[in-house]
């Protein structure tokens, strides 16, 4: 690839809000797909749950709708909880239709998920928030399933142009080449600068329209399931080209993450409690009772609190999962993966009590968008959880995210098949400056900062906040991001670089939306605010 190329649509991240929005695209179209790294690195090929939807006839869409609101706490959009789950159904035939293997109904299971067992044909779990069976899955390994056929339906596809080990480092937009510009004209998405990891080279790429399909941000704490890839680039890209963000403040902490030095971001599925897994402490007692009277299966903000408040409670460094009253065939048949996983690492999840602790897990706000993924710039999109499209409030319902890729990358692809005649193409941008940079000989910096940025986050941004804990990291994070300015300014980028500083700027944006809120709501917690306001507002914030 030369230093310039053009596209027709630039989409920049390859999970499954990226993958279905290309694969929904018409073929004349020119696509570039970019993946930070092999295109399957992605949130979505660790995603272990499934996709909820409606199939069973003793559940129903509204149903499903409220218990997405009750998750919600309040602050849910109706109307986008609405289109999503009543796109569900179409949603999963899509991934049906495309290669997708959904653990099928059997005669014992379809029993337990509807009396018509003739019209459900997929196996149906059930995870915390859900009032039915509704979460369709391919045994414990969804995300990699998905992940791998949509894969191989991208590969076979002539018109996608496959940019794999490039990150993209900025927009480029008509504001940021020409800042004397007509302040009533509206700000155009012209394309993006983008490093190629193993080149070195930044390359300049032109497009019509380009798609943040980047995931969330939560790599910016200290533990986490999500792979490396997730630092918060297209929301703080989209920040920096002008996109107000919304809902930031709300980050959900899976309760279940593997405590072991060797597998440090193991995601334990909800699913292991939808099918009967019990929460103990050390001496083997059971404590969710005490805090929702589901237990097991009440909302995720819920249960990662209770085991956050064990934890300093008793001083203990993890609780325990424990399934084995399940039989050992139905634990190897359900949950095979976790289960030789788990054996590798010296723990039988048919006999013994697994150590689990809460690890960050999903951005539940992002960058402000309409349904169809319409960002505050012209040809600009967002999609997936790099998205706040309003669905998830302020607390995301288990396996309703990998639905909400899926509806939103379709609906996203029509609104840009009705746009593109009507705009541009672009014929040139300028190219990326380094005259002024060097070679830096103190990448320890990056690493530092790094570091002390998630420790920082985890201590005084996590499950319990208080305008004390705010305050302190909003004062580091003043200091970190005046260092790695000064940094980016000097010297020449590279990838660590670019992740460093764009995770800096949306712990910032964290931060401040925690601030702003005076309350305690889903999964933002505060001890000087532990009470809920009667009316629910969205945290936005917007460039002055």
């Amino acid at each position: 690839m030369t230093n310039f190329s053009a596209f027709d649509i630039l989409v920049i991240g390859s999970g499954a809000a990226g993958l279905t929005l290309a694969l929904h695209l018409p073929e004349h179209l020119n696509i570039g797909l970019l993946s930070k790294g092999p295109l399957t690195l992605a949130n979505t090929y660790y995603a272990q749950g499934g996709v909820a939807a409606v199939l069973d006839q003793e559940d129903s869409t509204e149903v499903h709708i409220q218990d997405t609101l009750n998750a919600g706490a309040g602050l849910c959009h109706e109307h986008s909880v609405r289109q999503i789950i009543e796109n569900g159904p179409k949603a999963v035939s899509w991934l049906a239709a495309m290669g997708v293997n959904f653990t099928p109904a059997t005669s014992t299971t379809q029993q337990t998920i509807g009396s018509d067992t003739h019209k459900q044909p997929y196996h149906l779990t059930r995870e915390g928030g859900h009032s039915h069976r509704r979460v369709l899955h391919v045994a414990d390994a969804t995300g990699l399933a998905i992940s791998t056929t949509l894969t191989n339906k991208i590969l076979a596809k002539p018109n996608i142009n496959l940019l794999e080990e490039h990150i993209a480092i900025d927009l480029i937009t008509t504001h940021s080449i020409n800042k004397t510009q007509a302040q009533n004209l509206p700000t155009r998405c012209l394309g993006a600068y983008v490093l190629d990891k193993k080149t070195q080279r930044i390359h300049t790429i032109a497009a019509q329209c380009t798609i943040l399909a980047c995931g969330g941000a939560s790599k910016a704490y200290l533990y986490t399931s999500n792979p490396d890839v997730a630092t918060g680039d297209g929301i703080a890209m989209a920040w920096r080209a002008g996109c107000r963000v919304m809902n930031l403040e709300f980050n959900q902490f899976h309760p279940t993450c593997l405590y072991h030095p060797q597998s440090p971001c193991f995601l334990l599925t909800e699913a292991l409690r939808g099918e009967g897994g019990y929460l103990r402490l050390p001496n083997g007692e059971r404590f969710m009772y005490a805090f929702d009277e589901r237990a097991e299966l009440a909302p995720r903000d819920i249960v990662a609190r209770a085991i956050d408040h064990e934890m300093k409670r008793l001083g203990i460094n993890c609780v325990y999962l424990d399934i084995s009253h399940k039989s050992s065939e139905f634990i190897q048949t359900t949950f095979p993966n976790i289960y030789q996983r788990l054996l590798n690492l010296g723990f039988n999840l048919s006999q013994d009590l697994i150590p689990v602790v809460p690890a960050a897990h999903y951005t539940c706000g992002g960058i402000k968008t309409t349904l169809t993924g319409r960002t505050d710039i012209k040809n600009l999109y967002a999609i997936g959880e790099t998205a706040c499209t309003g669905l998830h409030g302020a607390n995301r319902m288990a396996s309703n995210s990998l639905l909400e890729c899926l509806v939103q990358g379709m609906q996203a692809a029509q609104e840009i098949i009705n746009i593109l005649p009507q705009t541009p193409s672009v014929k040139a941008l300028p190219q990326w400056d380094e005259s002024q940079v060097t070679d830096s000989d103190e990448d320890v910096v990056i690493t530092h900062n790094w570091n002390e940025l998630r420790r920082f986050m985890w201590d005084y941004v996590g499950i319990v906040r208080t305008n004390k804990r705010l305050q302190r990291a909003k004062h580091r994070i003043d200091l970190l991001q005046t260092e790695i300015q000064e940094y980016y300014s000097n010297y020449k980028i590279s990838a660590n670089l670019i992740e460093l500083r764009n995770l800096v700027m949306v712990s910032d944006l964290i931060i401040r939306c925690a601030m702003q809120r005076k309350e305690s709501r889903g999964l933002h917690y505060t001890l000087d605010y532990p009470s809920t306001l009667n009316t629910a507002e969205d945290s936005i914030l917007t460039h002055t």
